[in-house]
């Protein structure tokens, strides 16, 4: 642990920078930065996220002597301003992590007021209104940060008092009415804690510093932890800093900018700004801003001093920035900058931007981008030929097309997206509690807040459509209903979202397949240059094989030939086999599956033409043909004609208490070979019947669940004769690869062995990942498995990432005993993992050939495996 504890910024120098977000957090090294610019950012200091470890590790309790060091800096801001804290200087109380995490842990403004200060503020200000309107802000915070309050509690009481009063702004509540709120504050507060609301300003100050290490273990910071997949952090920074008032006259604003536009990625400045008022209502939507137009016409200066903080910024940081600032009588402040989130539309287009504007070089935007957001433009979008019926129309806050069932809740959000239902979240506006139910959302509806509030901000960052302040709708959270005009939806009725124009429309509106954009292309391509890993696409039908090839993909890393039975005219045939009592009624259902197949194959290797397509033969136990249920048992019996006691009876006798370690995989092969049979002569006549019509084929036959060479070398030798009869027979050239599913923890630690009768390896990541662990992905989904990722047992989903530190030393032992045996050894890897960015950065250095992904993850891996490979410098 560093010695120093707290670092202090402002009067154009600064004790951090940039470099030091993992003690200072993200918004102290960014406030110690601007600092060291030159920038105008108000004085104040930041406290490490040591600081917070150490508060945690001692049981909840202010680190020894901390508070010593407070006061010694709180003096140096004092003495800078020159101004008293509590008598004049007030301060902001801020929470600050290494990684962004919008809205998720907790801040105080306009600490240091009391009811004696209160009155010096306003009289010094000129402003009596400014000053009671500070002091309810700040009781509102402490109470609901500090002291635990419901929030609503709060503000029903300035409610009240615009009803009262007959206002619809919070601005336009008169300085009398304002003193009257303040005082029937304290009386909740005290009423709700049990204690009269702190006079001290140093009691306040040491609490909302606890407070905030506190935040970060709040549920909405860990759930957003676990969604964004953040760890390793010490803690949260807190960032003191004097006070600067968007809210004392008219002279005076708050906002929000972006340097680029975040939805789209112009080179246009994007600012929302809020005029005679506090930061707090920008980022919470508490009121709908107006846009840098407005700004220029009533601040012309200092929107042109604003759009040079902004150039200055951008090419200090080489990406584009988001910007907090205030405006106090006149005079600019910066709060805070960071890199912006965006949409992956945005994204691409900011990359080729900066390349073009000589920011960045190529290698350096590609890494810039988040490959996991790509999905976002994979999906479909509203077909404009479509019928509509808009019935508002907000800010489009968050591009997409999103639909589903109306929701007025986060908690509905999350219990009906679990029963399976689409929904949309409808809310005044988002508050960072809402985690959860956003993130079970397709899409989040506002009545109020700008594209720069908590639900566009996060929205955005998670790939999530919102339309945000369509002050058309009246909200009732109660009723479950919200109203735009004449129109009523209830919950439950469906909507339609359209983030890029923000109509809000009744039903459910068709969409169409996306068109996907120059930049993206131009990415892919960039992406293609930089990378050394293949990426092929799991794929079970031709349809998928083209999408995959659409995409980008190099081949078939998994075909699974089990999907091809499930399909519900072949599934009675697969039926028939399991039941049958004899080997020619066996061979005989198995003759009516061959064509099928062959059909299939056919289909795959002409939609790949030359690119290998590796079949992986039947993997899952038998049982999973049968169904458990008797009444759909006696109705498979009358399909096939056979007695319901046959169904039961192979229910019963392929029963297993554990299937995923029973009879399956080359297990199957091994004692029934007459299914593989089947398919391997399947495969060889689809290889030959494309070959004919003129497309090149490069088979791959893959046997899963080996554990033992012993497994795998009869196996391929049985394969081989048939392959080699097949040629003698037909006059034929017909040519396959044999290789393994490496998912058997022994098959990786032997895998020396194993190579002797593969051709290739393809790691199974998903079985080898229960097996490692001993842990049945199904079951722990349900249970145990987030809980373990949010107490920090796992650093995360082990089934979405892979286990580097335990599964990833048996892939890695893997290749290197299979290449020890043959060096040419072709790797792979078809789990699940294979489209997921950090585990492609894992196979890229474990030195894989390729990784295989779904035909929508391709893009995804495509840039992760260029990413990847720049990072590691080849």
């Amino acid at each position: 642990m560093a010695d120093k504890r707290i670092y202090a910024f402002g009067g154009g120098k600064a004790d951090g920078n940039a470099g030091m977000k993992q003690l200072l957090g993200g918004k102290g090294a960014n406030l110690a930065e601007m600092a060291g610019l030159g920038l105008p950012v108000p004085p104040g200091f930041t406290i490490t996220t040591e600081s917070c470890k150490a508060y945690h590790d001692a049981g909840k309790e202010m680190p020894a002597g901390l508070m010593g060091e407070i006061r010694k800096a709180v003096s140096v801001v004092e003495k800078q301003l020159k101004r008293k804290f509590g008598d004049g200087l007030l301060f902001s109380v801020r929470s600050g992590a290494a990684a962004s995490m919008p809205g998720m842990m907790d801040t105080v403004l306009n600490l240091g007021l009391n009811d004696a200060t209160v009155e010096r503020l306003g009289t010094e200000a000129g402003n009596p209104r400014f000053a009671y309107d500070s002091y309810r802000r700040f009781i509102t915070m402490f109470g609901d940060v500090v002291a635990g309050v419901d929030r609503k509690l709060f503000d029903a009481e300035l409610d009240a008092a615009k009803k009262r009063t007959r206002v619809l702004r919070d601005s336009d509540v008169a300085a009398d009415e304002l003193k009257n709120v303040v005082a029937q504050l304290k009386r909740v507060y005290r009423r709700e804690t049990g204690e009269d609301f702190p006079q001290d300003p140093w009691v306040q100050l040491e609490r909302a510093i606890l407070a905030v290490f506190e935040s970060w273990n709040n549920n909405r910071a860990i759930e957003y932890r676990r969604i964004h997949r953040i760890r390793g952090l010490l803690g949260t920074a807190v960032n003191v800093q004097a006070m600067v008032f968007g809210n004392l006259n008219d002279n005076s604003a708050t906002g929000v900018a972006f340097t680029r536009d975040p939805a789209t990625g112009a080179n246009e400045f994007f600012c929302d700004v809020l005029f005679n008022a506090q930061g707090e209502d920008v980022v919470a939507g508490l009121r709908t801003p107006d846009d840098f137009s407005a700004f220029q016409k009533h601040m012309p200066k200092l929107a042109d001093e604003l759009l040079e903080i902004r150039h200055k910024l951008e090419q200090h940081y080489r990406d584009m920035q988001d910007m907090e600032f205030t405006i106090e009588d006149g005079k600019l402040y910066i709060l805070q900058t960071r890199n912006g989130k965006r949409t992956a539309k945005a994204a691409l287009r900011i990359a080729i931007s900066m390349v073009e504007e000589k920011l960045l070089t190529r290698e350096q935007a590609i890494v810039k981008i988040d490959a996991a957001s790509l999905n976002q433009l994979l999906h479909p979008t509203f077909d404009p030929k479509a019928k509509t019926q808009v019935v508002a129309k907000g800010i489009p806050a968050s591009p997409g097309a999103a639909k589903g069932k109306a929701v007025f809740t986060p908690e509905a959000a999350e219990l009906m997206a679990h029963k399976g239902e689409t929904v949309i979240l409808v809310r005044e506006e988002t508050s960072p509690e809402d985690i959860k139910g956003m993130a079970a959302s397709q899409g989040i509806l506002t009545a109020r807040g700008g594209r720069t509030s908590h639900a566009a901000v996060v929205a955005r960052q998670m790939g999530k459509t919102c339309v945000a302040g369509c002050s058309e709708l009246e909200i009732d959270e109660h009723e479950k209903v919200f109203r735009a005009g004449k129109i009523v939806v209830r919950e439950g009725q469906y909507i339609s979202l359209n983030g890029s124009t923000g109509e809000v429309m009744l039903g459910d509106v068709p969409t169409v397949p996306p068109e996907l954009s120059g930049d993206f292309e131009t990415i892919m391509a960039w992406s293609d240059e930089f990378r050394r890993l293949g990426v092929r696409a799991n794929a079970d039908t031709p349809v998928d094989a083209n999408k995959a090839r659409e995409f980008g993909a190099e081949g078939i890393g998994l075909c699974r030939t089990e999907h091809m039975f499930f399909d519900a005219t072949r599934i009675n045939r697969m039926r028939e086999m399991i039941l049958a009592r004899t080997l020619e009624q066996k061979q005989a259902a198995l003759a009516k599956l061959l064509p099928m197949q062959r059909e299939d194959f056919v289909g795959l290797f002409k939609a790949m033409d030359g690119m290998p397509v590796t079949i992986r033969l039947l993997d899952p136990p038998l049982h999973e043909f049968l169904p458990q249920d008797p009444a759909i048992q006696q109705v498979i019996a009358d399909e096939l004609e056979v007695p319901v006691r046959i169904v039961q009876e192979s229910v019963e006798a392929l029963h297993e208490v554990n299937p995923m370690l029973g009879l399956r995989g080359c297990r199957l092969g091994l004692t029934q070979p007459l299914i593989y049979d089947m398919q391997v002569q399947a495969i060889i006549e689809a290889v030959r019947e494309a070959e004919q019509a003129g497309a090149k084929v490069a088979a791959e036959i893959m046997i899963p669940l080996v554990g033992t060479v012993d497994e795998l070398r009869p196996l391929r030798r049985r394969i081989e004769a048939q392959v080699e009869r097949f040629n003698l027979e037909k006059q034929a050239r017909v040519k396959v690869k044999i290789g393994t599913m490496i998912e058997v923890p022994r098959a990786a630690l032997t895998a020396d062995k194993v190579a002797e009768e593969a051709d290739f390896f393809s790691f199974g990541t998903n079985d080898l990942t229960q097996m490692a662990l001993g842990v049945s992905r199904d079951d722990a989904e349900k249970g145990f498995l987030i809980e373990y990722v949010i107490r920090g047992i796992f650093p995360t989903d082990p089934f979405a990432t892979i286990d580097a530190e335990g599964v990833g030393k048996l892939v890695e032992m893997g290749i290197q005993l299979g290449r020890k045996t043959r060096k040419d050894l072709k790797v792979g890897i078809c789990g699940e993992h294979g489209g997921d960015p950090e585990s492609i950065e894992f196979c890229h250095n474990a030195g894989l050939d390729y990784v295989s992904c779904s035909p929508y993850r391709v893009p995804i891996a495509r840039l992760a495996a260029a990413q990847a490979a720049i990072k590691a410098g080849k």
